[in-house]
């Protein structure tokens, strides 16, 4: 029975280990921040205080305080070792490949959005073309029933049809 006991705890522990692989530095108002993952590129590298793998910053090296951060420690913090991992051009290249993907992706918006104006502005210049004609013009309402534009409504009509020209035409 005290062997099952003593199996169960070194597997307990074992699996334990993998949750040491953490992060751990202080974030731009002063709080210690925890995570599996590394931090973004605005955090400085004396910010980070613990890296996976047991990596932990150099002692006796003091960081400046952040003036009025909740949760600082009084005591000075130490600084990260100036070494980085070997990871680090992988991961400017999966961060340079994912902004081009970004601006790719804002690029294709930009052209949906100016070809939806494009095609807004030929159909408010093509319905203003037809009300300055001078012909009838009718339209159906809600309950399917057809009904002729007078003057009013046609004078309405078509400053609504010149405000979208004036703001697709440009």
């Amino acid at each position: 029975m005290k062997l099952s006991h003593a199996l169960l705890a070194a597997l307990l522990v074992a699996h334990c280990a993998g949750a040491s692989a953490q992060w751990q530095w202080l974030d731009k108002d002063g709080r210690k921040v925890f995570s599996d993952r590394g931090p973004g590129g605005d955090i400085p590298e004396k910010n980070i205080l613990k890296r996976p793998g047991g990596t932990v910053a150099k002692p006796n090296t003091p960081v400046a305080p952040v003036a009025d951060a909740p949760n600082t420690p009084s005591a000075p913090v130490p600084a990260l070792a100036a070494s980085k991992p070997g990871g680090d051009k992988t991961l400017e290249a999966k961060k340079k490949q994912a902004e081009e993907a970004e601006a790719a992706k804002r690029k294709a918006e930009e052209e949906r959005v100016a070809k939806a104006k494009a095609e807004n502005c030929a159909r408010a210049r093509q319905a203003k073309a037809t009300f300055e004609t001078g012909a009838r013009i009718s339209r159906t309402t809600a309950s399917g029933e057809r009904e002729v534009l007078d003057d009013a409504a046609r004078a309405a009509e078509t400053q609504r049809i010149q405000g979208i020209i004036d703001s697709d035409c440009k």
